[in-house]
């Protein structure tokens, strides 16, 4: 497998590109292009080598994930940007499980993080918060839970039906989740941890949480943690977003609260994600979705795969490039170069080439 690679003169990076569906195929594109034109400005190579998978695939061959995939893109790349998945054409949706949760699972991609900041004062809908007020990252437990598809049917399409959805926590997955989350904040100087469960009323699963938390923070004497359940941390980010540094918690809540949180920061076109497994292929995608209803009209957010690819740059230790993709982005989003939903009147395609030419300026003033 290739490592993260060296700046000077270690190999370049290879990135897989996996659109998807709906406005997965436009802003991807968008995203790839502000990515080579840094690449160009500082004369470091990426490559992009990109896959087809999605509805159209699926519905034209009944591939979704093709055989060797995993291992390929485990053995081969750096990283996957991802797109979009979801086509009104496959109404199961088995096409985005079998590919987004699959390689999850598959390339065992334990940690999700979710960043959740405010970029202009304006987006969000809580009166008189600044930006300074909402900053803070969601990390999610992301390979275990009620995801797993641990479960069944008896009886069903009976008056008598019941379905059993099993909640999957194991010792290992709940520590290296914590341990990250813990990890995370000391290696951004951030001080203050809140893990949040549901243990009063899920009293084996949580259970498990509770004590691996009180152990695993005597290690971190030097962080302030602390626990809520996720009923109060969903009331108390929005009282007050501005105590909270990271939140860790399980599978589902962490899917739930940080969607909250997106829609604190403007919205979850604005939101985007990382799938990681520190020190191997890791999977970025932004979070909004394939939004077949606006699919094809060229007026899809392309900001929120843009900040995402920022997280990417992070991961592959391109520091600064990711720097100048988030100050271009607050860039368009103070002179409002964006898109409708955010208020704006440009198109898809002007906001990338936009913030190619924003994000290879923002480089040069670093230099």
């Amino acid at each position: 497998m290739p490592g993260i690679p060296l700046r000077n003169g270690g190999p370049a990076p290879r990135i897989a590109v996996i659109p998807g569906d709906g406005i997965g195929a436009e802003v991807t594109p968008q995203a790839v292009k502000v990515l080579k034109a840094v690449a160009a400005f500082v004369r470091q190579p990426l490559e992009f080598v990109k896959f087809d998978w999605g509805a159209d695939k699926y519905l034209r061959e009944g591939v979704s994930l093709p055989p060797g995939a995993v291992g390929m893109l485990r053995d081969e790349f750096d990283a996957i940007l991802f797109g979009a998945l979801g086509d009104p054409r496959v109404s199961s949706n088995q096409h985005a499980a079998d590919i987004l949760l699959g390689l999850r699972f598959k390339l065992d991609l334990y940690v999700n993080a979710r960043p959740v900041e405010l970029l202009h004062d304006r987006l969000t809908p809580l009166r008189d918060r600044t930006e300074k007020d909402i900053r803070l990252m969601v990390i999610r437990e992301n390979t275990e839970g009620l995801y797993v598809g641990v479960g069944g049917f008896f009886k069903k399409g009976t008056p008598e039906e019941i379905a059993v959805q099993e909640d999957i926590n194991s010792r290992k997955g709940v520590e290296r989740i914590i341990r990250y989350a813990f990890e995370y904040a000391r290696q951004h100087g951030l001080n203050r941890l809140c893990m949040s469960d549901k243990s009063n009323a899920m009293t084996f699963a949580h259970d498990l949480w509770q004590r691996v938390f009180k152990e695993v923070r005597q290690e971190y004497t030097d962080i302030d943690s602390r626990h809520l359940y996720i009923d109060t941390l969903a009331m108390e980010i929005v009282r007050d977003p501005s105590q909270f540094d990271v939140i860790v918690t399980c599978n589902l809540f962490g899917d739930i609260i940080s969607d909250l949180g997106a829609q604190l920061a403007g919205g979850v076109g604005l939101a985007p994600s990382g799938n990681i497994h520190p020190g191997r292929t890791s999977l970025f995608e932004p979070v909004h979705g394939s939004a077949p209803n606006i699919a094809g009209k060229g007026i899809a957010n392309p900001l929120g795969c843009v900040l995402t690819s920022a997280m990417m740059l992070e991961f592959l230790g391109w520091k600064a490039e990711a720097t100048a993709l988030r100050t271009a982005v607050r860039a368009a989003l103070r002179e409002n170069y964006v898109t409708v939903d955010l208020g704006g009147k440009k198109r898809t395609a002007e906001v990338g080439d936009w913030l190619a030419v924003q994000s290879v300026e923002a480089l040069a003033q670093q230099h």
